[in-house]
């Protein structure tokens, strides 16, 4: 039975649409560490480990990664379907801020903080749009190598059209 195709686009932020100077500290009782936000997205919490995460709900210094917004933007002007920010940050208005501010129509856009930079949050915030809404048509573009295989083998265990790409900057 031929099905309707219900597309999703998902991007993630840091890294992949910008470069900022956010930072995520980690204090382990000895040290602080301040990690970048694709050091934080790859970092493995350890026991007694304590997070401030005050720097990284900023945008700051944003640089934006044009060869990937530009994707965006084209995508968006062709109505390619649900397109969604899937971000590590635990909050989202700093997000659309920004997008707004390089002239990217948010009322388009949907930002979705996860509030964790462990990669099967991503798989499953995927999972749960193809059980719970319908998708059966992915695109989803990540900086973490982490986040891109947990997405393809969460992926490759359904019955749907998709596409992970890899984004190094």
């Amino acid at each position: 039975i031929d099905m309707p195709i219900k597309r999703i686009i998902a991007f993630d932020f840091d890294d992949t649409l910008v470069k900022t100077d956010s930072f995520v500290y980690v204090n382990n009782g000895e040290s602080q560490l301040k990690l970048t936000p694709g050091q934080y997205a790859i970092y493995d919490e350890k026991k007694g480990d304590v997070f401030d995460f005050s720097d990284f709900q900023k945008v700051k210094n944003p640089r934006e990664i044009k060869q990937v917004t530009k994707v965006l933007r084209r995508m968006l002007n062709k109505g390619s379907g649900g397109i969604y920010i899937l971000t590590a940050r635990a909050t989202y208005k700093p997000i659309r801020k920004y997008l707004s501010e390089i002239d990217i129509d948010i009322s388009k856009i949907y930002v979705t903080a996860l509030a964790s930079n462990d990669p099967r949050d991503k798989a499953d915030w995927i999972k749960d749009k193809i059980d719970n809404e319908g998708y059966n048509d992915i695109y989803y573009v990540d900086d973490s190598i982490k986040n891109i295989k947990a997405a393809e083998k969460m992926l490759s265990k359904t019955n749907v059209r998709w596409k992970v790409q890899h984004v190094k900057y």
